[in-house]
């Protein structure tokens, strides 16, 4: 599956819009986890436990976004954007989301 944050793709051309597809996931972290990222609040550096969790949670919507276009017979998913927020102590949520095409 191609994908492109573009509205069109270099070299393609797009013969039909199927939609909006998207991807969501929520992940929280472990309590311990979370204590050790409060403490980073206090000294100050990268919490890294939660620069993985949103790592993994933008692949996994991603992953999500991607079946729902294979789904719906799509070649490709062009202007894709990601957005995240917290949803909950030590939660975050990410979405992906764009628009399914086919190409030739």
């Amino acid at each position: 599956m191609l994908i492109v944050t573009s509205n069109d793709i270099p070299g393609k051309t797009i013969t039909e819009t199927l939609g909006i597809v998207k991807g969501e996931m929520v992940q929280s972290k472990h309590v311990g986890k979370d204590f050790l990222a409060g403490m980073k609040n206090i000294v100050g550096g990268e919490v890294k436990s939660y620069t993985k969790m949103i790592s993994e949670s933008r692949k996994i919507a991603t992953d999500r976004m991607i079946e729902e276009a294979t789904d719906l017979g799509a070649d490709a998913i062009i202007c894709v954007r990601y957005g995240s927020s917290g949803v909950m102590q030590g939660a975050a949520e990410v979405i992906a989301y764009g628009t399914a095409v086919k190409i030739k």
